[in-house]
């Protein structure tokens, strides 16, 4: 274009190899403002528009919306003649990078629930379809959400809200990314685990959760993750349980959180009470295929520590 030369939005249109309406619609969201107008009220366009109108296009192509592409333009001066290259295009990029990684993520659970699906005995096919379709979205991995509650429930009452917070996040396994048939069939059944309806009332809470125990559950539960971190290296190698570090820690838990000395007396009395706890061993069975043996699980720990004691 020599210099002063303005274009009509046909000529823009035509050059860019899109329609007037595309122009139209981006210049009317203020996108890709005309230089001039015409006496008779027309638009004209000058040095730069095709170029803005290509990068408009462009971050089009990869999903950004007219909102994204206006911060994206706005940080780099509004002007026709200028190309993204701050902040703005950094965070929209990576916000798309999210929604395609969630997406990706979605369909290949998909994938490998309709494999299931397909490949199963006809006997099963009802069973997981069910339990298959109450995680598969179609638009986003198979949440956590119904696995948070149910800790929450669990959980003793009045325990502060960091602690359960962080309670809920150790015990929650993340749904993978590209699950194995295996991990993805425990994973629904976790889920149709922790949705079922709770008919026991309080008799499933541990002696420690119990009103009037004595227990101050944010010691308890400071104390316990200490510990299983302890015992997990010893889980991995498949070693039988027995006394040490681990197991110091894991009584010194309960003693604090009881405020009383750690003796072999109390040893002895908290061995009774922890092996005639009610558990949840179905939980942490899933938990474990989903995570994998490289990640043993609190429920695990606990066991492996309950039974050092003894």
């Amino acid at each position: 274009m020599p210099p002063g030369e303005l274009w009509t939005i046909g000529e823009l249109a035509g050059r860019a190899g899109v329609t007037v309406k595309t122009v139209r619609f981006y210049s009317d969201r203020g996108l890709l403002p005309a230089a001039h107008r015409s006496a008779g009220g027309h638009r004209r366009y000058g040095p730069g528009a095709l170029d803005r109108l290509h990068t408009i296009r462009s971050l089009r192509a990869f999903g950004l919306g007219v909102a994204e592409i206006a911060r994206v333009l706005r940080e780099d001066g509004g002007g026709p003649d200028t190309l993204p290259a701050g902040g703005a295009l950094e965070a929209a990029v990576a916000g798309r990078l999210r929604e395609v990684g969630s997406r990706l993520a979605a369909l290949r659970w998909q994938q490998t629930a309709l494999r299931l699906l397909h490949d199963c005995d006809p006997a099963e096919r009802a069973e997981r379809l069910r339990l298959l379709g109450a995680v598969c979205a179609t638009q986003a991995p198979p949440g956590t959400a119904a696995m948070a509650r149910f800790w929450r429930r669990w959980l003793p009452p009045r325990m502060p809200a960091p602690v359960a917070a962080r309670v809920v996040d150790i015990a929650v396994p993340q749904p993978p990314d590209d699950p194995t048939p295996e991990q993805a069939l425990a994973f629904a059944r976790l889920h149709a685990f922790v949705s079922a309806e709770c008919t026991g009332g309080g008799s499933g809470q541990p002696a420690a959760h119990r009103a009037g125990s004595g227990h101050r559950p944010a010691v308890l539960y400071q104390g316990l993750e200490e510990a299983y971190d302890l015992a997990a290296p010893h889980l991995r190698a498949g070693r039988a349980p027995h006394a040490g570090e681990a197991l110091d820690c894991f009584v010194a838990a309960y003693a604090a959180s009881l405020r009383v000395a750690d003796t072999g007396a109390f040893r002895r009395g908290l061995h009774g009470v922890l092996a005639a706890d009610p558990r949840i061993d179905r939980y942490w069975d899933l938990v474990a295929l989903v995570t994998g043996p490289d990640r043993p699980t609190p429920g695990a720990a606990h066991a492996w520590l309950t039974a050092a004691l003894a």
